[in-house]
């Protein structure tokens, strides 16, 4: 039996006035479905189609989400094919490549139906560019949405293309799979899907989970600051750096910067004194930095949920990020980490934080109680109760077919 490969690391000074304290809340309620008397059926064979598997040296939260559903479903009895596009590692379930990380996309439906054939249920993974899965397959189909891509398409492309792909994602998700369940990371995801026009009732939300961690190392002596993510455009991390060079003067330490991408070369050549590029690192060197940070930097555009904040959380470190979607539900601002609404304000949370000893701890510890209640077994548990639903679902429209004929 393959063995499961483990994720690659992924991947402004005024005080900022303290909060009133505030309960830690506790993770919002999924919602639920009427359930017939009696477990729902489970679809058997399960396909997943995304653009990269977990081993691919590009892959980031959206590849460790479906590499974790996928091993869970395994485990659960579920017969499980991941097909993707760039290279495929062999694991407990089965990776199939259908070419290039690009040219995948055109040839998705033609690889599916030679190389994966029939399934009881589709899940097509929405990251931007689409598959169109419903256009070609006819079966059950579930879509899985980590965040809506409305901002980016600007950020990377010029005026007349980025139109064509934000016109083409809400029509994918609007609607190509119009009648088709969703499955959102967020509540701020299924607030962006409701925003482009996907009807309210047709949306799941399944939260991330997190790996429980092993011993926990103590925190570094001398202020560690950490961000850690894949190097591209919209985690910002350019900013970050010129913040640095107005925080370093008041709070002094390193700042250390995990994960690689191509825009780490642009991003070395910008970096001031006391900045570490660390690259992708281990597993291990990765749970030793989460653990010895003081606090966890996140300045990202866009996020669904951003899975590094929770595997922090999860070891007592805080974050400071922007007031974005997908942080507002990963970070209960002003309890587990603080969430800025400028520039300055991001400066000045960082600046506090490192300065106010007793309030980082705090956060530290409310970080890991609230991070210890989201677990990847929940997180299968909630995808198999939606996926038996769509089956379900489908089964009923057929059989009403039926009766119709």
């Amino acid at each position: 039996m393959p063995q499961h490969v483990p994720p690659p690391a992924p991947a402004w000074g005024a005080a900022v006035p303290a909060r009133p304290p505030a309960p830690v809340p506790e993770p919002a309620p999924e919602p639920s479905s009427p359930q017939p008397a009696g477990p729902a059926p489970q679809p058997r064979r399960i396909a997943f189609l995304a653009r990269r598997d977990l081993g691919n040296s590009a892959a980031g939260g959206s590849e460790l989400l479906v590499d974790r559903i996928a091993q869970g479903l395994t485990e659960a009895g579920h017969q499980v094919t991941l097909l993707c596009g760039g290279p495929a590692a062999h694991r407990d379930y089965r990776v199939v490549s259908a070419g290039g990380d690009i040219g995948h996309f055109l040839r998705a439906g033609r690889a599916f139906a030679r190389q994966v054939g029939d399934c009881d249920l589709l899940v097509e993974v929405c990251n931007g560019m689409p598959y169109l899965a419903p256009l070609w397959h006819r079966g059950p189909t579930l879509c899985l949405v980590n965040h809506v891509h409305t901002d980016l398409w600007r950020m990377r492309y010029p005026a007349p293309a980025a139109g064509v792909g934000r016109s083409l994602e809400r029509w994918t998700l609007a609607g190509a799979h119009r009648g088709n369940l969703m499955v959102a990371v967020s509540e701020s995801t299924a607030a962006a899907l409701t925003r482009i026009g996907v009807e309210e009732d047709r949306i799941r939300i399944v939260h991330n989970g997190v790996e429980q961690p092993g011993p926990l190392v103590p925190k570094s002596r001398e202020p560690l600051f950490l961000a850690m993510g894949r190097l591209v455009e919209y985690k910002r991390i350019d900013l970050l750096l010129r913040l640095w060079e107005r925080v370093r003067p008041v709070t002094g330490g390193r700042l250390v910067i995990v994960g690689d991408g191509p825009e780490r070369q642009r991003l070395e050549a910008m970096a001031g004194p006391d900045v570490v590029f660390a690259g992708r690192v281990t597993e291990a060197d990765k749970h030793r930095l989460l653990c010895r940070a003081w606090l966890l930097l996140h300045p990202s555009l866009v996020e669904g949920w951003g899975l590094v904040v929770t595997e922090a959380a999860v070891r007592g470190t805080p974050a400071v990020g922007f007031d974005i979607p997908g942080l507002r539900d990963s970070v209960h601002d002003g309890v587990t980490g603080l969430l800025a609404r400028g520039e300055s304000a991001f400066a000045a949370a960082w600046c506090t934080l490192a300065l106010g000893d007793g309030r980082r701890e705090a956060m530290g510890r409310a970080a890991a109680r609230r991070a210890a209640r989201f677990t990847w077994d929940a997180t299968v548990r909630r995808f198999r109760a939606v996926a038996a639903e769509v089956y379900e679902e489908y089964r009923g429209g057929a059989r009403d077919e039926g009766r119709r004929t």
